[in-house]
């Protein structure tokens, strides 16, 4: 069982920047993939980037070149930083982890709002 809480949320003028972390309690944080996805009012939630346990990442094509995902295993912690935001950024962030998609757990998520 893995427990994961976000935090680094907040209100961003568009241009901005934030760096969302998720930290995780439970065992075998390395061999588990992790991701941030996010949940934008009345739109169904989308991957927003991912790494696995190997290192490996991918973005969606509307952050790629703006956001960053990254590990530290040391501190079972993942890390999602956003740059040049824009407020179709706007959204609930959640990170996830798990051996297979979908992930099996999920945090409770943090506001990501982009808006001048």
């Amino acid at each position: 069982q893995v427990q994961l809480v976000e935090s680094g949320g907040g209100l961003v003028q568009p241009g901005g920047s934030l760096r969302l972390s998720c930290a995780a309690a439970g065992s075998s944080f390395q061999r588990y993939g992790l991701g941030w996805y996010r949940q934008a009012p009345g739109k169904q939630r989308e991957l927003v980037a991912r790494v696995s346990s190997g290192g490996t990442t991918i973005y969606a094509d509307s952050v790629k070149g703006r956001f960053t995902i990254s590990r530290d295993n040391a501190k079972n912690t993942v890390y999602l930083q956003m740059e040049s935001l824009k407020p179709e950024d706007t959204a609930v962030y959640y990170c996830a982890a798990g051996s297979t998609i979908p992930f099996t757990f999920w945090g409770q998520g943090t506001q990501v709002t982009v808006s001048s």
